[in-house]
């Protein structure tokens, strides 16, 4: 059973050194939970496990986790690579390579909100590339449900709302 648990860590380790932007809880199960590996429960614990160990980073908003690679995650997984077969790298390769663009597309947009020292709903709306911002775009509003919504749509018209703006200012 802990060889098992360990090969479920290996994989989620795998598939961030495999691709250069995080990746969310959604996008690791779907392909942890589609292959059949393991549980959804199971799978919780792993990744819960290896933020605690510090070898996966966690950048947690009100809709979503992020996950990380960090450094002592990548010497890991050096070490223990040869863990993994042969097919179940081909696996998460397959699944990295079909999905790719849809997967940098999906944590490319970012959005989130707090209470401020002014009592209001500071909404954060992020499109990032490479690391670097696109778009940072900061709103004010007066209540919880209006950030909540702002921060909704931005998922959905990030793309219509940022060039609408360079249509504007260009």
């Amino acid at each position: 059973m802990s060889e098992t648990y360990t090969l479920y860590k290996l994989i989620v380790l795998y598939m961030l050194d495999k691709v250069d932007f995080p990746l969310t809880t959604s996008q690791i199960s779907e392909f942890i939970l589609d292959k059949g590996y393991t549980s959804y429960f199971r799978l919780q614990e792993t990744l819960s496990e290896l933020t605690a160990s510090k070898l996966l980073k966690a950048e947690t908003t009100h809709n979503r986790t992020l996950y990380h690679l960090t450094e002592n995650g990548a010497e890991t997984l050096h070490y223990f690579s040869g863990k993994i077969s042969p097919a179940i790298r081909k696996d998460i390769d397959d699944f990295l390579k079909e999905k790719q663009y849809d997967l940098k597309e999906e944590v490319a947009v970012k959005s989130d909100y707090y209470l401020n020292t002014n009592r209001e709903f500071e909404v954060r709306c992020q499109i990032v590339e490479n690391g670097f911002s696109l778009i940072d775009l900061k709103l004010t509003v007066p209540t919880e449900k209006e950030a909540e919504t702002i921060a909704n749509n931005w998922s959905l018209k990030n793309q219509e709302i940022y060039a609408s703006l360079l249509a504007q200012l260009l």
